[in-house]
């Protein structure tokens, strides 16, 4: 290999690595929305911390709350009661008891699982079961009091 050879190959690795690296600052500029989710991800606690506190109810206000994918949209009523966050491998879900019982707000899966049945109530009862390859999770819910509470299937 001749010298001329050996000064072509160095210069071709010194650009691809520059052209590396201001790829790389770019991206970096630009931020999460490109390489990542808006808001930051976060952790499984602090999603059960925000699935456990009750929702603020809207006051003076009318119409349907906005609601994701797996939910349920209602209107804020007075029959509204406590809204309480449960979580199990296989997903989560928010209820909530009203003067018709308890019902179910939302609920979404588990990466890796999926919805297999929910009875989204006003009922004595509700549950929602998460289904994956090798296991699957049924969260049943009734109020007990004015509160949801997980309970034992029977």
């Amino acid at each position: 290999m001749g010298r001329r050879s050996i000064l072509v190959a160095t210069g071709w690795v010194a650009t691809a690595a520059v052209a590396t690296l201001i790829g790389l600052g770019a991206i970096r500029l630009v931020g999460e929305s490109i390489t990542g989710t808006p808001g930051g991800v976060r952790s499984e606690a602090e999603i059960e911390r925000a699935l456990a506190s009750p929702e603020p109810v809207p006051t003076g206000t009318t119409g349907t709350a906005s609601a994701g994918p797996g939910t349920a949209s209602a209107a804020p009523s007075a029959s509204s009661g406590v809204r309480r966050g449960f979580a199990t491998d296989g997903g989560t879900a928010v209820a909530e008891c009203g003067a018709g019982g308890v019902r179910l707000v939302s609920w979404a899966p588990a990466q890796g699982y999926r919805v297999r049945d929910v009875d989204r109530g006003p009922d004595d009862d509700v549950e929602v079961t998460f289904e994956g390859s090798a296991r699957e999770y049924e969260l049943k819910v009734r109020c007990i009091g004015s509160e949801p509470v997980a309970v034992a299937d029977d």
